[in-house]
């Protein structure tokens, strides 16, 4: 063979091998789902997604049907919108349907190291440990001190007593969330603090000013690192970032804070006796870090913006906040624990409940992904077989599956704050095409996948609520200022954030500062 065509037998070996790996030669088979590669080799749908990823799903829908395989940056990802067909899927056997592959991706690509299959069942086992049941209440304990803490360490002054306040909804909401979210997890600086619950000092608000305006940045951050179509504007950004919260988070610097949680420094304990490096141990704290913060505060937010904008929810939140008031007694004022208060809360506030229930369900927009381990059958509600590929993904939206559906919630894009209200403690039926859904509202995921935290962060974000009601006066600067759309970007990346804040004001409630 002549030298030329060896050349060119390579080139084209070369072609039709990325063409091949990209996705281009592929072709529905029998069985399998409808098959949508878009007009881009590799990306696909891509670069539609990360702009307006619900947008795609809807469209899809409607071209498609229920069940669809679209090529998503090099990976084949067939996504399922038939909420009847979930159970099912998340139930079947890691042998064919598996989390931690995925899980295990996403981590690698948003923290930079790659965990075991250990390391999930790790943060799983001591979820259940220190963030359920009996562990659960003493997290509480110190959520609500550290959320006091927080939310009163200027009302010191007689100015901060009364007068009135302005912040950005959104900013407020995080900002102390973050906080509070910090110390509960990762502890004081000082054991004067631990040990006195003394008020933070000006230099740690400041310092704490810092870490939450990065962690922000990170935040927003997130999609694209993900989706690794991060701009070269932002790597330098990024990495700037990640060398921040691993000087932070280095395993010195967290070993020398007091009353760190035990859900944290048993982990931590865990992975050095197992070998972990010690730099690894640190960019696995901060996966923890991220893992409490990034989807309670951005909640809070919601909830809180809704009850603004909402006098009905409003008025019918405050008069529940005000009968487990009376019910405490006269004692009830600015600086007391509400230990007690917030135990009876979590089974008196039906009110709240159902206010943060609707909020998730209309801006929690995950993604549930599972790996494709070996060829398949996926078996759907209504008897219907389709084939899914080794390799491939399969991808559950309860937003748009259910979420948003008008036939499971009429006016399914309006807060009702009383939809999922039942005063009687029962719980509501939901249902599609005449079924009762099993799952009507998933903004915490399901199966193996479901979030451990999620009676703590209902918790958090109730318990944030309940102090604000009690102890402010709050309104919005502008009453006829509408409520910021979300950001599109960030659709399956659990809670949405929004494209910009909205301002309000608050004051302590004059009554609250005498017994």
């Amino acid at each position: 063979m002549a030298a030329w065509e060896t050349v060119l037998f390579s080139l084209l070996l070369f072609l039709f091998s990325g063409l091949y790996l990209m996705g281009a030669f592929r072709r529905r088979r029998a069985k399998e789902p409808p098959l949508d590669k878009g007009f881009i080799p590799w990306l696909g749908y891509a670069l539609d997604f990360k702009q307006d990823g619900l947008g795609v799903l809807q469209r899809m829908r409607k071209k498609h049907g229920d069940i669809f395989t679209l090529l998503i940056g090099g990976h084949f990802i067939t996504f399922v919108l038939e909420p009847h067909s979930y159970g099912a899927i998340v139930k079947e056997s890691k042998s064919k349907l598996d989390f931690d592959m995925f899980g295990s991706e996403f981590v690698s690509a948003l923290f930079r190291f790659h965990p075991a299959g250990e390391d999930h069942k790790l943060i799983q086992a001591s979820s259940v440990k220190y963030l359920m049941g009996d562990g659960l209440a003493v997290m509480n304990q110190a959520m609500v001190e550290n959320l006091q803490t927080v939310m009163f360490h200027k009302m010191g002054s007689k100015d901060g007593n009364s007068s009135w306040q302005e912040d950005g909804v959104y900013h407020y909401s995080c900002n102390t969330i973050f906080k509070s979210s910090f110390l509960s997890f990762f502890g004081h600086e000082s054991n004067d603090h631990a040990e006195k619950k003394a008020k933070l000092t000006d230099h740690e608000i400041s310092q704490f000013e810092m870490l939450f305006e990065k962690f922000q940045k990170f935040d927003h951050l997130v999609p694209s690192l993900v989706y690794n179509t991060l701009a070269p504007g932002k790597r330098k950004e990024a990495q700037q970032l990640y060398h921040l919260f691993w000087d932070i988070l280095s395993v010195n610097k967290i070993h020398k804070r007091y009353n760190v949680s035990n859900w944290v420094s048993e982990q931590e304990r865990t992975l050095a006796e197992k070998g972990m490096p010690e730099n690894i141990r640190t960019r696995f704290l901060f996966l923890l870090l991220w893992t409490v913060q990034t989807n309670t505060g951005p909640a809070s937010f919601w909830v809180l913006v809704h009850l603004l904008k909402c006098p009905e929810a409003m008025e019918a939140a405050r008069k529940e906040v005000n009968g487990l008031l009376k019910e405490n007694g006269p004692q009830v004022k600015l600086g007391d624990p509400l230990m007690d208060l917030t135990r009876k809360m979590l089974t008196k506030s039906p009110v709240l409940e159902s206010v943060i229930e609707e909020t998730l369900r209309l801006k929690v927009q995950s993604i549930l992904m599972r790996a494709v381990v070996k060829d398949m059958d996926l078996k759907m509600d209504n008897g219907r077989k389709y084939a899914l590929r080794k390799g491939d993904r399969i991808a559950l939206s309860p937003y748009v599956a259910m979420h948003i559906d008008p036939e499971v919630y009429p006016e399914p894009l309006t807060f009702q704050y009383d939809r999922f209200l039942n005063f009687d403690g029962s719980v509501k039926s939901f249902y599609k095409n005449g079924k009762k859904l099993k799952y009507h509202n998933m903004p915490f995921g399901m199966g193996p996948s479901k979030c451990p935290g999620r009676f703590l962060a209902v918790t958090e974000i109730k318990t944030f609520v309940f102090l604000m009601l009690a102890y402010f006066d709050i309104e919005l600067v502008n009453g006829e200022e509408e409520i910021p759309p979300a950001d599109k970007s960030q659709f399956g990346f659990g809670t949405i954030l929004p494209v910009r804040d909205i301002q309000f004001r608050y004051r302590l409630r004059c009554q609250l500062g005498t017994k």
